[in-house]
């Protein structure tokens, strides 16, 4: 399983790609706004730490847009991934830019049927959002079962990114059912390492060795 930040802290990112936990990274207009920088500035940065794929986001809503703003994208790092939204305009900008070689991102997934278009038209990955859909009180892991299962039965390319995640277990339970990315905030990817009983086992150890008066 890939893991992607879902973040436009540099800082973060940084912290976690040299650790090892980086394979990529997504962003949004709303992620970004919130670093009170130049889109582009923070995009082209962001694509120096990884070189896996970087996904920004178009803002336009018409496919003819969309298509100008993904070219346009695409010229900031050779590594960025063009995000579109899952709207028929979205699909056919992705099907242009997808054809010209350009690594697509379909976002803002909440069922199969959507996450089937966004594979016949030859998105590099689906979206869908796990954390949104448990919001309204229906369940975001079967849709990532769901999408696993009709991308297998016809072996579309699609990747799978989990995206909207919320917590540790939403990344086992991707882990589980076979996505092929989880997109994560920082402090959930870190979070993964935590249990009281390593820390527990680890605090018994350091006292045991004390007790020793060794050093290594």
């Amino acid at each position: 399983m890939k893991f992607f930040v879902d973040s436009a802290d540099i800082d973060a990112i940084s912290e976690l790609a040299d650790i090892g936990l980086v394979d990529g990274v997504t962003t949004n207009p709303s992620i970004i706004a919130k670093s009170g920088r130049d889109f582009k500035e923070v995009v082209k940065e962001i694509c120096g730490l990884t070189q896996g794929h970087v996904s920004a986001e178009v803002v336009a809503t018409q496919a003819d847009d969309m298509i100008r703003e993904g070219r346009t994208l695409r010229t900031i790092a050779d590594n960025v991934c063009v995000k579109l939204p899952l709207t028929l305009d979205g699909l056919k900008a992705c099907k242009t830019l997808s054809s010209e070689g350009t690594p697509t991102n379909v976002t803002l997934c909440f069922s199969p049927n959507q996450a089937l278009l966004a594979a016949k038209v030859g998105a590099t990955y689906i979206s869908p959002f796990i954390g949104r859909l448990d919001d309204i009180t229906l369940d975001g892991m079967e849709l990532i079962q769901d999408i696993r299962e009709i991308y297998d039965n016809y072996g579309y390319e699609t990747e799978v990114l989990a995206a909207s995640i919320r917590s540790v277990n939403h990344v086992k339970d991707c882990a589980l059912v076979g996505a092929d990315v989880i997109t994560a905030p920082p402090a959930v990817i870190k979070n993964l390492a935590n249990h009281p009983l390593t820390d527990k086992g680890l605090a018994a150890f350091l006292k045991d060795w004390e007790g020793t008066g060794q050093s290594i």
